[in-house]
């Protein structure tokens, strides 16, 4: 377990490997590298980011994934791993787990919501991103990409 705190002074949790905290995830991640390049959204408001968000209700976290991962990239996974979970420790405590998976499809003109669409970078052009999302510069950012990039599909 990967134990430390984020920007807003919370603690987290990096565990890997699924429900391994027994608390239900809610929220999703989505962490991929697809043709050497990690797919990732503008958000509107936070900056450059991986694909995520809440579970509606009577939506599974996997049916979570895929829709978020649309919603925000226009891009279509499959063969979803969770392979790591977050729980966040503050005022209101919450888990994240952690996906990735294929892309089967790209749409090149998706209806969009809350982000700018897909961005496509390579390793080094994450490192010099100056638009990063605050909760891209976590500690558990940078495990979770190595995760991906040793177990890539």
């Amino acid at each position: 377990m990967l134990v430390f705190n984020d920007v807003h002074g919370g603690r987290v949790e990096l565990t890997f490997g699924a429900n391994q905290n027994g608390m239900s995830a809610r929220h999703v991640l989505v962490v991929l590298k697809h043709n050497g390049k990690w797919l990732l959204t503008q958000h509107l408001m936070r900056g450059v980011e991986f694909p995520g968000g809440k579970a509606e209700s009577g939506e599974t976290i996997e049916e979570a994934v895929v829709r978020e991962t649309i919603e925000e990239t226009g891009v279509t996974i499959t063969d979803l791993v969770n392979f790591a979970e977050y729980i966040v420790r503050s005022n209101s405590t919450f888990c994240k787990a952690v996906f990735t998976g294929k892309v089967v499809e790209i749409d090149e003109n998706p209806v969009l919501h809350e982000t700018g669409g897909a961005i496509w970078m390579t390793s080094e052009e994450l490192a010099q991103c100056e638009e990063l999302s605050f909760l891209m510069k976590d500690t558990g950012m940078e495990a979770l990409r190595g995760w991906v990039e040793a177990h890539e599909l």
